[in-house]
């Protein structure tokens, strides 16, 4: 059976298809549309009409595309935008009337711990995995056997608009100080992901990432283009980014960075992947 998740992101909408079977979970396919809704949600504090229309119009493709290629179940949820947007319940209201499906609006703390669905997260605490979103920045790691999650009201796109974030990045310090890291960082998003793949390595070392992101921040937005290949709604957001994964390693023990291609889209489908094939459910209270 194949399954699928949409990720109704700040930054961008993204879906990942899997092939499943009792027993496995191959993913096959992913799509990825640059939808930014944080543009809106953090200048005007609202979604428009307009902004709504393209996103309805974006699942509803998806959803084609599902059809066309025997998608038998899928699960949408949405993140920073959708929970920060003033018209959140009526923006979800009109979205899912048009698509006919249901959209689940996941809390920052929801979205860290939905990182426990990364295959290698919770048997390795040697390992913080961070994802730094279009408005948020969540944290998963393991500490004395206990799952321990975080997340911050800092994102790529928010901070594009929004230069009024010192407590934030206050309470993000205060609790780094307080909750030290794992000595290697695992990060999520494409973000962490383009920054490596522009200097051509899968690891970095604490030294060299640091050097690297001012290199980087000296480059235009143009340059970013056209040196490194990298799309226009990925070159304006990636200096913001790697601000905050800088601050993090600052602030912490951290010396290995990496990256990974998981994301919330992942973590949603193997959710589901669960859910479906779940060989006994125990009732202890009739119903």
């Amino acid at each position: 059976m194949k399954i699928a998740a949409i990720d109704i992101g700040t930054n961008a909408i993204k879906s990942k298809i899997f092939e499943t079977s009792p027993t496995s979970i191959d993913f096959i396919d992913g799509i990825r549309t640059p939808v930014r809704l944080g543009t809106e949600v953090y200048k005007f504090g609202f979604l428009s009409e307009e902004t709504l229309e393209l996103l309805i119009t974006t699942i509803k493709d998806y959803q084609k595309y599902f059809e066309k290629n025997n998608v038998n179940r899928f699960e949408i949820v949405a993140t920073s935008a959708f929970r920060d947007t003033s018209n959140s319940e009526d923006a979800r209201r009109i979205v899912e009337n048009e698509i006919e499906h249901p959209i689940r609006i996941i809390s920052g703390l929801e979205e860290a711990n939905l990182i426990r669905f990364h295959p290698k997260a919770e048997n390795d605490e040697t390992k913080v995995f961070v994802d730094v979103g279009g408005g948020s920045t969540e944290f998963f790691f393991i500490e004395n056997n206990k799952i321990k999650i975080k997340s911050f009201q800092l994102g790529a796109v928010r901070l594009m608009y929004n230069d009024q974030l010192s407590d934030e990045w206050q309470k993000l310090s205060a609790w780094l100080t307080k909750h030290p890291l794992p000595n290697k960082l695992i990060g999520l998003g494409g973000n962490i992901r383009s920054f490596l793949n522009i200097y051509k390595t899968k690891s970095i070392q604490r030294n060299e990432f640091m050097n690297y992101c001012k290199l980087l921040m000296n480059i235009s937005v143009e340059n970013k283009i056209n040196k490194f290949n990298i799309s226009h709604d990925r070159a304006d957001v990636i200096d913001n980014a790697m601000n905050i994964f800088k601050f993090i390693v600052e602030k912490s023990n951290i010396e290995k960075i990496k990256s990974t291609k998981w994301g919330v889209s992942d973590s949603i489908a193997v959710k589901l992947f669960h859910e479906l094939y779940s060989r006994e459910i125990k009732i202890k209270n009739k119903i």
